[in-house]
């Protein structure tokens, strides 16, 4: 534990933060985040709030200094160690903002070399292959529940999509997806949580070792063989940011556009009028309602001015992604089409793979739309119920019913020949790898429980 004590800077006298925190937690943010926002502009551009009981943070509401912080990685550093030092062990925030030598917690060369691991992988899989993939896999899946007449859309369809995408393009066999997909699925939904960890970790330890020994056409054995030579522990951390993206920004992303379209009247009507409707309401999402709505956390360096407010160093600055989004001094309320907003990031940290995550859920929300065109809520808009997080907006469920359809190809994916993953040419691994570090079976347990 670290002598460093916790800067109270924000809550002196005479402090442009002094005064109560706004907590990100609790029944009314949990509800209604967008009306704490509005209250939190009247502070300015940026405004103390909770994070947790007795976690403080600084969240930053204004377009332009949203920018200004994700464009400053010289100054706002994503690497939280020293503040980790001063909290407790079990810190509620820990699992999502502590330390991990990911790409998304990295900074300078650590960071540049990781991130460049993961984008060149991504970038040898052809679109057209994952709009072969996506397709079939949406089929499968809608086959699954066509004849029901109801689902739960969230579990049964945008969560388990992009998961069972993810284990197809990083080579997973059959069974070892099969209990990724069940693994991060019951982690997420805190069902058995702590079994769900170390099945997960121990089924990541596999794909790992199993790329290791039969390296594939597929996005793991492209990361391994790249010449930044990852090791097993590396691997270990960025395959489980990868699918936690996937499970987390993904799923939300397409469970959200589908409430949209199923409930605001600006989007009701014939749903299966076009992909243009799809498309303006992903927009509307990442704009007013996106899946991450405060994250990027940075830590800034030293004493820095950010918006007329001063910033201590070394503690959690947030960007309020869903706030900076409608910013009244900068937005202009024309969203349809308009990719200006913050939702992937910006900076040398947004993300690398935005254009394959927003491909695959207008392609989900296409496909779904296609098959069932009667979809509806089965409960009114207003009882639907969001997950408590102060950093991601994501609904518990999302029950939908429909007129049953005959249940077409349950049960398999067919992806025609082209699709499969084929690249020109796959660089051959080092003869060589260096032994994992002592311990590193369990690195994700101990991540996830902040330790």
């Amino acid at each position: 534990m670290s002598s460093f004590p916790p800067d109270d800077t924000q809550d002196r006298p005479g402090c442009p933060f002094s005064g109560d925190r706004e907590p990100l937690y609790g029944p009314e943010f949990t509800a209604d985040p967008s009306a704490v926002y509005e209250r939190l502009r009247e502070r300015g551009q940026t405004a103390p709030v909770e994070l947790a009981p007795g976690v403080n943070a600084t969240l930053v509401l204004g377009y332009d200094a949203a920018l200004e912080v994700l464009r400053s990685p010289g100054t706002f550093v994503r690497d939280s160690r020293r503040w980790q030092a001063t909290m407790p062990p079990d810190s509620p925030v820990l699992p999502v903002m502590g330390y991990r030598p990911t790409c998304l917690m990295s900074d300078g060369d650590a960071h540049a070399r990781l991130r460049r691991v993961i984008s060149d992988a991504y970038a040898r899989v052809d679109p057209n292959m994952i709009r072969a993939h996506v397709e079939a896999t949406a089929e499968m899946l809608i086959g699954r529940f066509a004849a029901k007449g109801e689902v739960n859309l969230l579990a049964d369809y945008a969560l388990a999509l992009p998961l069972w995408v993810f284990n197809y393009l990083h080579g997973c066999p059959t069974e070892l997806g099969d209990r990724l997909v069940s693994g991060m699925s019951r982690v997420v939904d805190v069902v058995e949580a702590e079994q769900a960890n170390i099945d997960l970790t121990r089924a990541l330890t596999e794909l790992v070792a199993l790329k290791r020994r039969e390296p594939g056409q597929d996005v793991t054995s492209w990361m391994m063989q790249h010449p930044a030579r990852l090791s097993d522990d590396e691997m270990l951390h960025q395959l489980f940011i990868i699918l936690g993206a996937v499970t987390q920004h993904e799923a939300n992303l397409t469970a959200n556009a589908l409430r949209l379209l199923l409930s605001d009247d600006r989007f009701a009507g014939d749903l299966a009028g076009g992909s243009m409707q799809i498309e303006d309401a992903l927009d509307e999402v990442l704009w007013t309602d996106p899946p991450m709505t405060n994250l990027s956390v940075t830590f800034p360096t030293h004493q820095v001015n950010v918006g007329g407010a001063m910033l201590p160093a070394d503690q959690p600055v947030l960007i309020g992604y869903a706030a900076a989004n409608t910013d009244p001094t900068v937005h202009g309320g024309h969203r349809a089409g308009n990719r200006a907003h913050l939702s992937w990031g910006a900076g040398p940290h947004a993300c690398p793979v935005q254009g394959t995550a927003r491909l695959i859920a207008a392609i989900a929300i296409e496909k779904l739309l296609d098959r069932l065109p009667d979809l509806r809520l089965a409960v009114p808009t207003e009882n639907l119920e969001w997950r408590p997080s102060p950093f991601f907006r994501s609904l518990t469920a999302l029950p939908v019913q429909f007129t049953p359809v005959r249940a077409d190809s349950a049960g398999t994916v067919s992806v025609p020949s082209w699709a499969r993953l084929t690249p020109s040419s796959v660089p051959q691994p080092p003869p060589q790898q260096p032994p994992p570090p002592t311990g590193w079976r369990h690195a994700i347990g101990r991540w996830w429980r902040g330790q």
